[in-house]
């Protein structure tokens, strides 16, 4: 079993260094922003929250499962609050990270307003490739890279740009300014550096069409890179039926085709569903990712929102 992970866990992690998406992947990301783009928190009139969960690969043993809890609200005329918290599990690598998000706002004039937000927390990193892997079920014993489990804690921050008016809106973030040494070994006191966290950006823009007096068309985009790799770009169209019902289509380039829909249960909390299936080189293993999602807000006392929004 344990040389069947190890397989798996070479794939994985070459994988991702090829791709350089250490970062996670979110399906739903139109309803997640605030995690990865810190001028999102508290664009809304409420305390906005989401629980996400996603399960990557399903069927590819040690592949990526990530649980995000976020919220974010707005605590004055400018300026806006948030906090996220991630937990990331991809074969023998554990990480958590908690951010917390500051945004300002500009008021340009009528519905058109600019944030500007920074992000700043710590990640928590945790390599369990001896006792997981490393224990007996290597090619080569003496590989350093399997000779110990690592933990180390890393600060960082971010910084992001959110402009919006009530149909559309384009942001871009850096979520991770600082790079981090995922994998670091001392053996015979010599350190060794076995990988890094790449700094990504991601540029992400949608609208609104009004169809009719029912439905709603909102198409959106997601570009998420790095210095020195190929982007990855996703295309989403979906349709809002009667402010309740939200179902539509996604592509992510040169990996995956799906669907997705949520409902609102009560006009402040909607649950959503996800599925991807892969159509990249991972396909001959795993053919579906699945993400959960909840969205719920907490409205202020007295306070009736003048701007609805559906993003």
């Amino acid at each position: 079993m344990k040389k069947i992970f190890f397989a798996s866990t070479l794939l994985l992690l070459s994988f991702f260094d090829m791709q350089a998406q250490q970062d996670p992947h979110y399906t739903q990301y139109m309803y997640n922003m605030n995690v990865v783009n810190p001028a999102y928190a508290g664009s809304k009139e409420n305390l906005s929250g989401s629980l996400l969960y996603r399960q990557q690969w399903v069927g590819l043993q040690g592949a990526p499962k990530t649980a995000t809890f976020s919220i974010h609200s707005p605590v004055g005329k400018n300026v806006g609050l948030g906090l996220s918290v991630i937990s990331d599990k991809i074969g023998p690598v554990d990480e958590n990270n908690i951010y917390a998000d500051f945004s300002y706002n500009l008021n340009l004039g009528g519905e058109h307003k600019l944030a500007f937000g920074l992000k700043a927390g710590a990640t928590l990193h945790k390599v369990g490739l001896f006792s997981e892997v490393g224990n007996g079920y290597v090619p080569q014993p003496g590989d350093k890279s399997f000779s110990e489990n690592t933990s180390n804690t890393y600060l960082n921050f971010g910084a992001g740009a959110f402009y919006h008016t009530n149909k559309y809106y384009v942001a871009l973030s850096l979520p991770n300014f600082v790079k981090s040494i995922h994998l670091e070994v001392t053996n015979n006191g010599e350190t060794y550096n076995f990988g890094n966290e790449t700094q990504h950006y991601f540029l992400t823009g949608g609208y609104v069409f009004d169809l009719s007096s029912s439905f709603k068309f909102k198409p959106s985009v997601m570009v998420k890179s790095a210095i020195k790799t190929p982007a990855s770009l996703d295309l989403s169209a979906n349709f809002l039926y009667k402010e309740r019902l939200e179902f539509g289509l996604t592509h992510r380039l040169d990996d995956s085709f799906g669907a997705m829909v949520n409902f609102a249960i009560t006009p402040n909390l909607r649950l959503g569903y996800a599925y991807d299936h892969i159509i990249s080189d991972l396909n001959i293993t795993t053919s579906a990712s699945h993400e959960f999602m909840l969205l719920f807000d907490l409205n202020f006392p007295k306070k009736v929102s003048i701007s609805p929004r559906f993003f």
